[in-house]
């Protein structure tokens, strides 16, 4: 068994499917081919159900994911330790991000960082709060960045900057015309929301649990898995929902949204790191950039 088949399971496993995961790693199909037959012949095992013209993993071959991702995330641990030997003049940094840091709050820290060191390769995972946590608890992500609160006893939290929550309605919405508005009239709306796992969505649900109302009794007429499907959404006048300023503001200003006097809490940007993995120069620098830019007030 070596690391390049271990390498093309994984891609197989979670892209179920041999051509993408082929022309994902630039191999042949036929070379994925054999290296996964050569995994299950070996083992007398078989990894995949062939399901019509698909594939799926089997029982054996869930099990196997699990460990082969360990190994990997251990190979990788190893290299970047020599990395660190180079000086930063190569090596990786995988991070992952939640929807509304990746799109409107990291891209500018990881410019900033590549222009100071070409030679590190910087990638990019783009997920939910709850997605972003557990790739880096499985070593699939050196640093993670989110918006949401995060349980994981295996990881260190630390915050990164700021983030403002805005409530929001379209330009037909009758809201947007009315003379007041008061926090009851938050149980009669539609609401247009992220989908489950989402940092800002359950934050607007504990934000309407403090004031006093019962956040079950929402009508949620929509659930959209991205920031910009929601503002469309909005836009369009399928309801009302809070986003972060960050999403939002350039609609208000061009009149497309309609921001609407409700005070809702502040939250943080948190960083993610695992506690018992080698913590790399380039980790650290990345980390170090960050926590200067938040120190300066430019946090959002």
């Amino acid at each position: 068994m070596t690391l390049e088949q271990l390498r093309i399971f994984v891609a197989v496993a979670e892209l179920e499917h041999v051509t993408r995961a082929a022309e994902m790693l630039n191999l042949t199909q036929s070379a994925v081919s054999a290296a996964i037959s050569a995994l299950e012949n070996r083992y007398a095992t078989r990894l995949f159900d062939r399901v019509g013209r698909g594939i799926r993993l089997s029982d054996a071959g869930r099990a196997f994911l699990v460990e082969a991702r360990g190994v990997l995330a251990r190979a990788s641990a190893a290299e970047t330790v020599l990395a660190d030997l180079a000086g930063m003049r190569r090596g990786s940094l995988a991070l992952a991000a939640s929807q509304t840091v990746a799109n409107y709050w990291l891209p500018a820290l990881i410019c900033h960082f590549q222009a100071r060191y070409p030679g590190i390769e910087t990638s990019l995972f783009i997920g939910n709060t709850e997605q972003v946590a557990a790739r880096v608890a499985e070593g699939a992500a050196d640093l993670g960045f989110v918006e949401g609160e995060v349980e994981a006893p295996q990881l260190t939290l630390q915050p990164a900057a700021e983030d403002e929550l805005v409530l929001v309605v379209g330009p037909r919405h009758e809201w947007a015309r009315a003379d007041s508005f008061s926090k009851q009239d938050l149980t009669s709306a539609r609401w247009v929301l992220r989908e489950r796992g989402s940092g800002t969505r359950a934050m607007f649900l504990e934000a309407v649990a403090v004031l006093g109302l019962d956040a079950g009794t929402l009508d949620i007429a929509l659930e959209l898995p991205s920031n910009e499907a929601v503002r469309s959404a909005v836009e369009a006048g399928a309801g009302a929902s809070v986003m972060s300023r960050l999403v939002v503001d350039s609609a208000i200003r061009a009149g497309k949204l309609v921001e609407l006097p409700l005070t809702l809490p502040r939250r943080r940007f948190l960083a993610l790191s695992h506690k018992e993995r080698y913590r790399t120069a380039a980790q650290r620098e990345f980390l170090a950039i960050v926590t200067a830019i938040a120190a300066e007030g430019h946090g959002i």
